[in-house]
């Protein structure tokens, strides 16, 4: 089980990780000012949650894959949103970032609950509340990407065939 931290619609690439930051190179630094611009405190709650849960249009803007890096790179474990960017989308998978688009979950989840998602199943538990959410699972091709740390990861360990 991991706890929430809960955000609304249209967290853009550029909340995600400000443009301002993108001449920055090592990736544990950039993951240092993810989220700065809407919530100062996003560091300070991974300590004890990291999962992110949001509204519709999660990752709109700017097809930069700095965004679900950071957002891993930082501690992310997975992020549910009730819609997502598509570009984010494919970003994130390709990287091993897991997302699920689950709108009853995302107008339900409160920040603090505690979860726990099975994207092989399709249901993410709220323990916090006593219920469970349904989504669509992942096909076996989606789930071997996310277990093995991203495409290029699997691709390395010759398991993409």
């Amino acid at each position: 089980m991991s706890r929430v931290i809960r955000y609304g619609d249209n967290v853009d690439t550029d909340v995600i990780i400000p443009a301002r930051y993108l001449n920055i190179t090592d990736i544990n630094e950039l993951a240092t000012h993810t989220m700065e611009d809407i919530d100062p405190d996003f560091h300070h709650k991974l300590k004890y949650a990291d999962i992110i849960v949001a509204g519709k249009n999660f990752g709109c803007g700017s097809s930069r894959e700095h965004a679900p890096l950071v957002l891993k790179q930082s501690g992310v474990s997975l992020v549910i949103a009730e819609s997502f960017a598509r570009i984010f989308y494919r970003n994130a998978i390709n990287i091993g970032l897991a997302i699920i688009e689950c709108p009853e979950a995302s107008s339900k989840v409160e920040e603090g609950d505690e979860l726990s998602a099975d994207y092989r199943q399709g249901v993410i538990t709220n323990s916090t509340q006593g219920s469970e959410y349904h989504f669509a699972s992942f096909p076996a091709f989606l789930t071997n990407i996310i277990d093995n740390d991203g495409l290029i990861a699997l691709i390395t360990k010759g398991g993409l065939r």
